[in-house]
Parts: C-alpha cells; sequence; structure tokens
C-alpha cells in the first residue's frame, strides 16, 4: 500500500503545487544542484515542522512516520519536487532517512564540492550508497567532508571523478570502514597509495574497480589484497604495468573472489593467469581480452579449477585453438556468455563442443573468427542451448556464413539478435525466411550498394555510392 502511495505521489509530483494551495512558491523547474547547495544540515525543530498556513489535508490525516515511509520509496528528482511543495514537505523530504541511496549521474554536470558536503551533513549515518559517477567537480576536500559525515557508507562510485586522487582513499580509510564495494575507473591520479591505504582502512572491501588506473603496479595489488582478503570483484581494465606477479598475490590471498577483469593488461601472460585459476576456484566470470600473450593452457587451466565460470571474454587473443576451447566446454558446464572475437584459430569444432557441453550459453561471439562455416552453424543450432537459451550471436566478418547458417537459426525461439555485418553470403532473402519464423529478432547487417553506371557520355571514372560520399 505504501509503495502504491509512493508511485502515485512519483507521478504527480510536477504538479503537486497545483493540488496544495497553501504553499511557498518555489520555481517550477528541478534544480536538485540549487535546492541540495541550499539546504541547512541542521534539523528542523519538530513543534515548527506543521505550521497553520501550509498545513494541507494530507498532512493532517496521515502522521510525520507515515509521510516518511512514503517518501522513502522515491528518487532524487522526486524527492526534490516534494520539497518544493511547502515547508512541511520540505521538511520531510531532505530528511536523511529517505537519503539512503544517492545517484547524481544525471546531474554531474551541476554537482560542485559544496553540493557534496551538503548531501554528507544531510544524510550523515543514514546514507549507505552513493554515485557520483562522472561528476568533474568533485574533488578530494569534498569527499573528505563526505567521509567524515558518512561513516555507514557502503557503495561509493567516483568513476570518472578526475580530480579525486590519493588524498580521497586516504580519507575513505581513515573513517569508512564499511565500505564494500568502491568504484575508481578513470580516476588516473590513483597510485599504489591509494590501494595501501585502502587495505588498511577497508578490511570489508568486496568489490574494487581502478580500470584505467595505469599508475598501479603490483606493489599495490600486493597491499591490497593482503588486508581485503574477501574481495570478490576486480577490475583491472587498462592497468598497463601489472605483470605476471600482481595476479599471483590475488591467487594466493583473493579465494572468494568471482569476478575479474584484465581487458588490455598487455604483459600478463599464462603464467599469472594459471596462478588466478588455481587459487581462485568459485571464478564466474574472467575477461582476458587483448591479453594476446595467453595461450590454450589458460583455458586448460580454467576447466581443470574453475567449473563455476559463466562468463569469458577473450577477444583478440588469436594464440587461443579448438583444442583449448575443448578442454574448456567438457568442464565448464554452466557458461552463459563467450566473446570470442578475433580468436581468428578457432573452427567449428569449438561449436560442436560448445553445443553439446553447455546447455546453458546465451551469448556467443564469433566476430572474426574466418575459419566458421555453416557446418559449426548447424551444430549450434541443434545443440543444447538452442531452444531455450541462445539470445545473442555475433558472425560479423565471418565470410564463409551463407543464409543456410540462418536456416539453422530458426529453431532458436530465444534469439533476439544476430549480426551479420560483412558477412557477403548473406542475402535479404535469407534474412527475410529468418523473420518469418523469428519476427522480433533484430538483425544487423550491411549491404554494399550496387555500382552506378558510368556516366552518359564521359570518361568519369565510376564510384560506389559510400566512395562517393568519402
Amino acid at each position: 500500500m505504501l509503495l502504491r502511495l509512493a508511485m502515485l505521489l512519483k507521478m504527480f509530483s510536477p504538479t503537486l503545487d497545483k493540488c496544495f494551495p497553501n504553499t511557498i512558491q518555489y520555481p517550477s523547474t528541478v534544480d536538485p544542484h540549487v535546492l541540495v547547495r541550499n539546504w541547512d544540515y541542521r534539523s528542523s525543530p519538530p513543534g515548527r515542522m506543521f505550521s497553520n498556513s501550509d498545513e494541507a489535508v494530507i498532512n493532517k490525516k496521515l502522521p510525520k512516520e507515515l509521510l516518511l515511509r512514503i517518501f522513502s520509496f522515491l528518487d532524487v528528482v522526486t524527492l526534490c519536487r516534494c520539497a518544493q511543495v511547502s515547508r512541511a514537505w520540505n521538511v520531510l523530504a531532505l530528511d536523511g532517512s529517505n537519503w539512503q541511496r544517492i545517484d547524481l549521474f544525471d546531474f554531474q554536470r551541476d554537482i560542485e564540492g559544496r553540493v557534496v558536503e551538503n548531501i554528507s551533513k544531510r544524510c550523515g549515518g543514514f546514507l549507505r550508497k552513493l554515485s557520483l559517477r562522472g561528476c568533474l567537480g568533485v574533488g578530494d576536500n569534498a569527499l573528505r567532508t563526505f567521509a567524515q559525515n558518512c561513516r555507514n557508507i557502503e557503495v561509493l562510485n567516483l568513476n570518472g571523478c578526475t580530480k579525486t586522487t590519493d588524498a580521497t582513499c586516504t580519507s575513505l580509510s581513515k573513517f569508512c570502514s564499511k565500505l564494500r564495494h568502491l568504484d575508481l575507473a578513470s580516476c588516473t591520479s590513483i597510485t599504489n597509495m591509494s590501494l595501501k591505504a585502502l587495505s588498511e582502512g577497508c578490511p570489508l572491501l568486496e568489490q574494487l574497480n581502478i580500470s584505467w588506473c595505469d599508475q598501479v603496479t603490483k606493489d599495490g595489488i600486493q597491499a591490497l589484497v593482503r588486508g581485503c582478503g574477501g574481495l570478490k570483484a576486480l577490475f583491472l581494465k587498462g592497468c598497463t604495468q601489472l605483470e605476471d606477479e600482481a595476479l599471483k598475490y590475488i591467487g594466493a590471498h583473493c579465494p572468494e573472489l568471482v569476478t575479474l577483469n584484465l581487458q588490455t593488461c598487455l604483459q600478463i601472460t599464462d603464467e599469472g593467469l594459471i596462478t588466478i585459476c588455481r587459487g581462485c576456484h568459485k571464478l564466474q566470470s574472467l575477461c582476458a581480452s587483448g591479453c594476446s600473450n595467453i595461450t590454450d593452457a589458460i583455458l586448460n587451466a580454467l576447466g581443470q579449477n574453475c567449473p563455476r565460470l559463466r562468463i569469458l571474454e577473450v577477444a583478440r587473443c588469436s594464440q587461443l585453438t579448438d583444442v583449448g576451447f575443448t578442454t574448456l566446454a567438457r568442464n565448464c558446464h554452466e557458461l552463459e556468455k563467450m566473446d570470442l572475437e578475433e580468436c581468428v584459430q578457432i573452427t567449428d569444432s569449438t561449436l560442436i563442443q560448445l553445443s553439446i557441453h553447455c546447455p546453458r550459453l546465451q551469448v556467443l561471439s564469433l566476430s572474426h573468427c574466418e575459419l566458421i562455416t555453416d557446418d559449426g552453424i548447424r551444430h549450434l543450432g541443434n545443440g543444447a542451448c538452442a531452444h531455450d537459451q541462445l539470445e545473442v550471436i555475433e558472425l560479423d566478418n565471418c565470410p564463409l556464413i551463407t543464409d543456410a547458417s540462418l536456416e539453422h537459426l530458426k529453431s532458436c525461439h530465444s534469439l533476439e539478435r544476430i549480426e551479420l555485418y560483412d558477412c557477403q553470403q548473406i542475402t535479404r532473402a535469407g534474412i527475410k525466411r529468418l523473420r518469418t519464423h523469428l519476427p522480433n529478432i533484430k538483425v544487423h547487417a550491411y549491404f554494399a550498394p550496387v555500382t552506378p553506371p558510368p556516366s552518359v557520355g564521359g570518361s568519369r571514372q565510376r564510384f560506389c555510392r559510400c566512395c562517393i560520399i568519402l
């Protein structure tokens, strides 16, 4: 019942000022920046919450506790609108208990440091989850004030807050011991000092994203995992200085690890990843796309040690072959998503093994796998995953694929999207026939325009339409 009331409140919040005649007139446009900036973080005297001048019927009928409960279901924008209705609703809407989860991504251009400071003073210990993703105006000083006031914070997203430095992590370490999820992606000033600080003050940390923090080295990873042994998800995409030694520390100290992203960590080899496989048996998601040094030894190690693996992304790992994927498929039966783009050595043999042993497969990318033929797609279309599981298949730049492959996929009733760019043997007629069986499927294909005839009476060279545009 309360949730239904909250939904109605959200639906009609743009016109709330018309519903209650005894209100203070606020600007009609919702500007959370201005509103939060002008917050008085000190609580209003309880006796003055409802004055005779602005008390409305709903305030008389419902007690404050019930109104607060209704407001707790509202999002940031709706709360800001409610705060503009009257003095009473302003106090209720801005009560710290309503601001346990805040996402300011939609207002990233407006949010400055003092806004974050005011939020922290208003919310205090109530705040559990805050996203400042993309808020370029927020720096270390504001985040220090935030850390001091919001010591119960558990989830903090600072993705793209480029003014953030090691000082912020020092503040979080000092005041926010309950922190569990921290996103510092693209905060390029972060160094090993941040990881050392987090290891000392945030022992409950379970998820950390330091993608593109390219100053981090094995020393930072070593310090982190020794203090945060409960890590379950670690995103290291674009940390180009990391070597196998860093992965050895992770494998030795993070037995609970479930998700690991090493995309474009170019120095990683089989040695480091094998250590991960042997030490992290609960691993369910691994991204090693762009780690061009890895070989079938990794696939063998995953098959032997990580039977729960659900997601594997190894795009542009050109040394992987059918032999490795055979071992993987025969041991990892829970695979749901595989990105094999530009694994140029694989053939139909890999698809045959996946069709037999991986009944849960939902997403498969075979882009630029130029040895794949219609026969491989036939086995996949007849496999255990075909009828109820397979949702996406990417076959762009597979030159041997023809309309016959589309015929083999007609029985994949869950198929939602297929990529066919630059599959030159695919025709419009073949796609049309596929759509008669799967009317809701999204087919992404490109057909080169026909070269126009030579111009009359001239020796002008013939160009296709795309070349003329270029």
